[in-house]
């Protein structure tokens, strides 16, 4: 048998390296040959591929966008609501909230069952279980389980009244696409990030995710798929271990970078003259620059994840001498590395989140674990003059429920939550929107998911209108609106 022959559907590691540009590389070549003019067929004298450019002046370059999946509670995060506390074992049902929650248009319209009859709230009022304080001259109220993010809140804004429609997992799918999960699967924010604008860098991976996605029951990679826009618009899965950071993004042990240098040069020359022959060969010259492009990658990437010559300061800014902090440490400190290098769109994943149970034990010790990397990053971004310019996210799929859950959790709540935004041109020391008494329902200036897409995309210079593809039907409220009462 041919050993180069297909079997079965599969494919030799070898003639799979080759084909895909070697391995990752070719992800993103879609933006290169576009920067070059290389334009796909389906482009029209009505419609053409974005160029790389904002379409107006941007506030941001770069995107780090944090997700805490399963669910963080709002109450004990950036919405503490002390009414918890005052009604704190009394059924809902007969608390002096129930005829505000029921005769909500929201709840009317979103929580009641299919006979039309409005389901049971949700057990007995839950308490805090944690303290709270205003924080920075905003004086905005923060959990004490957050005292790093909190010290930062004056670069802040909090939109506290986000919402979505799917009350399980599958709610990170729709977080990220703006698509409950029934309606299959659609572009993530980063993918359109990457559609929009490419990349600051040729060395680099444009859109990066590290952490652990959403599990299959949930979206699983469509949270930072490309869907139809095309695979070289996904997230390109990246750790922060420095002998293999991406997959196949070294040379091999017994490889030297003369060696690999070398090798490159023989294969650019070949093609070459094999482009000399098909001079309009789009293919020719996509293989081309992704060897160069592979060498690049292969050189760059390892230099981006080795933390050893960050200052002693910095790595303990970020909580990377201890071992509750130092893994999103790492990914945190990683992240600023890659938007100083170019990288449009970093997405890290925080999993665990979902506390139906023993509540005060998750979310402190989660807490616990991204709460000094994400301060040290905004207060690392803010000193070195990068905080202007890159825009940090921070969101989870839904809140918790007033009500308790398994006596000391909470259950999933979409209806209201907290989300933040910080930098890039956002106003800080903001408190937007509201959620009522006990936090049950966004009551002011509500936002689904998709308004937080649609600053982002703002602030980076691009209307999601003018992104459009052919052929892509989408809604209305798949744009979303920018949220402007938080835009600087």
């Amino acid at each position: 048998m041919n050993p180069t022959s297909h079997s079965c559907g599969r494919i030799n590691r070898r003639n799979f390296l080759a084909d895909s540009g070697m391995g990752f590389t070719g992800l993103a070549l879609g933006a290169m040959l576009n920067r070059d003019g290389v334009a796909r067929a389906e482009e029209s004298a009505t419609w053409s591929l974005p160029n790389g450019t904002p379409q107006f002046a941007p506030k941001a370059k770069s995107v780090i966008w944090y997700f805490m999946l399963g669910g963080t509670s709002h109450m004990e995060s950036f919405d503490p609501k002390p009414m918890l506390n005052k009604f704190a074992g009394k059924s809902i049902d007969t608390s002096p909230f129930k005829s505000a929650i029921l005769d909500s248009p929201f709840y009317r319209k979103n929580v009641r069952d299919f006979s039309g009859v409005p389901r049971k709230l949700m057990g007995t009022l839950y308490p805090l279980q944690v303290g709270y304080r205003k924080r920075g001259e905003s004086g905005i109220e923060v959990s004490d389980w957050w005292p790093h993010v909190g010290d930062c809140i004056d670069d802040i804004s909090v939109i506290r009244s986000t919402w979505t429609t799917d009350n399980d997992h599958a709610a990170q799918l729709q977080f990220h696409t703006g698509r409950h999960i029934f309606d299959g699967f659609y572009p993530s924010i980063g993918s359109w990030v990457h559609y929009g604008l490419g990349s600051l860098s040729d060395n680099l991976p444009q859109f990066v995710v590290m952490g652990t996605p959403p599990g299959d029951c949930c979206g699983g990679v469509g949270a930072h798929d490309g869907s139809y826009l095309g695979p070289e618009h996904s997230g390109v899965r990246m750790s922060v271990n420095p002998s293999n950071p991406l997959p196949f993004g070294t040379p091999g042990n017994t490889v030297s970078v003369e060696e690999r240098r070398s090798q490159l040069d023989l294969l650019a020359e070949l093609n070459t003259i094999a482009g000399v022959e098909y001079p309009d060969d789009a293919a020719m010259r996509a293989r081309i620059k992704s060897y160069e492009l592979a060498f690049n990658m292969q050189m760059a990437v390892p230099e981006v994840v080795k933390l050893s010559d960050e200052t002693a300061a910095t790595q303990e800014l970020y909580g990377l001498n201890d071992a509750a902090t130092r893994t999103v440490g790492r990914q945190s400190l990683v992240a600023r590395r890659l938007v100083e290098r170019g990288v449009r769109f970093v997405q890290i994943y925080d999993n665990g989140w979902d506390a139906h149970s023993k509540l005060k034990q998750n979310h402190s010790t989660r807490t616990k674990a991204v709460d000094q990397p994400i301060g040290g990053l905004l207060k690392d971004l803010k000193q070195r003059g990068l905080l202007d310019e890159t825009l940090v996210v921070w969101g989870t799929e839904f809140g918790r429920t007033p009500g308790s859950e398994r006596a000391d959790g909470r259950d999933h709540h979409p209806y209201g939550f907290s989300v933040w935004m910080a930098g890039g041109g956002i106003k800080g020391g903001v408190a937007h929107g509201a959620t009522d008494e006990v936090g049950f329902h966004a009551v002011e200036d509500r936002h689904y998911v998709t308004d937080l897409h649609a600053t982002v995309l703002h602030q980076l210079g691009l209307d999601p209108h003018k992104l459009e593809v052919p052929g892509q039907k989408r809604l209305e409220i798949d744009f979303g609106e920018p949220i402007k009462q938080v835009i600087a």
